[in-house]
């Protein structure tokens, strides 16, 4: 079942800035949860999730200080899951760069990530890493990599994005994904989460209503579509589909 999250913003900055979005799920998304409620009759809640929007950059651990305020803000609000873009990790500024920067998930990045899960005690979407493979040293591509964490830091789920996003813009170069990126072999089943089952998707996936019904179908209450895209794909793509 498809649900959406009603965002009601809890601070509201510059377009560039940082943003922190806190929302409880709708009854369409999550049954109830029972949650300690110091001054409340009833001990039933919705579950309570932030999303979070960064615009990254090719410092790495400017981005990840930036990523780590906002979820440990998260964290003191009481959500059990926050949702990081696509490319939360960094953007570069060439395609040779972008290469260069990338790291396996046993990377220290993504250990930094993990730790601060732990420490947090919060789920963490990871919405779009750059990912080296096990194939990198034969291919010099990476995948385009949807990782989930759990409050003890744990990996319990990765989706390697299988639609590229190879397109025409016009009066602008082509976008080739596929000039780096490889695609995934697979979907990832529905994962358990305090948010409710979701369905782990990427950016540019969300055109392809297929994937998103297989996911549905395999359970999920919750599809996530953590994208990084442009001034120009986003009203094309993003806004029509979500609309």
């Amino acid at each position: 079942m498809l649900g959406f999250i009603t965002i009601r913003p809890h601070q509201l900055l510059s377009l560039l800035r940082p943003r922190l979005w806190i929302s409880r799920l709708s009854g369409l998304c999550a049954q109830p949860r029972p949650r300690p409620m110091a001054n409340s009759s009833s001990s039933w809640e919705l579950p309570l999730v932030a999303v979070c929007q960064v615009t990254s950059t090719p410092d790495k651990q400017q981005n990840f200080k930036t990523c780590a305020e906002l979820v440990r803000e998260a964290a003191r609000l009481g959500a059990c899951l926050a949702f990081l873009p696509e490319a939360f990790d960094y953007i570069a500024r060439d395609l040779a760069e972008s290469l260069c920067l990338s790291e396996p998930l046993s990377g220290n990045l993504l250990g930094e990530y993990t730790q601060l899960a732990r420490e947090c005690g919060i789920w963490l979407s990871l919405g779009g890493f750059h990912e080296r493979g096990q194939d990198w040293e034969q291919t010099q591509k990476i995948y385009n990599c949807h990782v989930l964490l759990n409050s003890k830091g744990s990996i319990v789920a990765t989706y390697r994005k299988t639609h590229l996003c190879d397109i025409e813009i016009p009066g602008q170069e082509p976008m080739r994904e596929s000039n780096s990126t490889l695609p995934g072999p697979s979907l990832e089943s529905p994962v358990s989460t305090p948010a409710g089952k979701i369905g782990l998707a990427v950016c540019y996936d969300m055109r392809f209503p297929e994937l998103s019904l297989a996911l549905a179908q395999a359970g999920a209450e919750i599809l996530t579509y953590p994208s990084a895209f442009g001034s120009v794909t986003g009203p094309a793509h993003w806004e029509p589909v979500s609309s």
